[in-house]
């Protein structure tokens, strides 16, 4: 045997020992996201609500961008990320999440069942976390580019009264101001309306447009609230 298979092989029976000393948390999930905005904003509302009222571990990681543009960009680099991040914790997580978007990446439904195979939950959307977001307000089955998830948005904040300036991507407070007036309810009763005809064996997530599991993960978290 050489020099770098034997050092390979007690590096990984080292990580084998560490993982066996950690500890599994209740209460605690990894929420991994590929925005640094919006997403985060919004889960870290709701993480506030929750830590007030039982305690218990929401670790919201907040992912760079990846750039669409650049040669070999993909959402399968969030799993590495998520994967990453679960080896190094102190912890084990009961709860892995995984949130992205399809925006304009080919490989989307490759990175969703590369994740459910490691056993992390996927909350994506088609296109966009945006279209979550319009949710909130309205049912909608129609199947609009991103940019016009964000100009409807932004019609609706101003209507609503929620910000002069209209929708943004760096607005904090996102998801308090979108259940104050029952907004939170009405995007999970609309998603799952949408998501009622998906068929997650015959149907492949970067077809079914528009589309969310976002709500999975909210209405998840929201039971520590009840």
């Amino acid at each position: 045997m050489g020099k770098d298979d034997l050092f390979k092989k007690r590096r990984e029976a080292r990580k084998k020992r560490d993982y066996a000393f950690r500890t599994p948390k209740a209460n605690s999930f990894l929420i991994v996201t590929e925005g640094k905005c919006t997403e985060p904003n919004y889960i870290n509302g709701l993480k506030e609500e929750i830590i007030a009222k039982i305690g218990g571990t929401v670790d919201i990681v907040e992912v760079p961008e990846i750039d669409i543009h650049g040669e070999g960009a993909s959402t399968e680099k969030l799993i590495e990320i998520t994967e990453q991040y679960v080896s190094k914790a102190n912890i084990i997580y009961q709860n892995i999440w995984v949130v992205f978007d399809k925006d304009d990446f080919l490989n989307f439904d490759k990175a969703i069942a590369e994740g459910e195979e490691k056993g992390y939950s996927i909350a994506w959307s088609n296109q966009s976390f945006e279209y979550w977001l319009y949710l909130h307000f309205h049912y909608s089955d129609a199947d609009l580019h991103r940019h016009q998830w964000n100009a409807k948005l932004d019609e609706l904040f101003k209507s609503y009264g929620l910000n002069k300036s209209g929708y943004s991507k760096n607005i904090k407070n996102l998801y308090s101001l979108l259940d104050s007036f029952g907004g939170v309810d009405a995007a999970i009763s609309n998603a799952k309306r949408r998501m009622a005809g998906f068929d997650s064996v015959k149907d492949k997530p970067s077809l079914y447009a528009p589309g969310t599991k976002v709500h999975i993960l909210i209405e998840q978290l929201r039971r520590y609230l009840e």
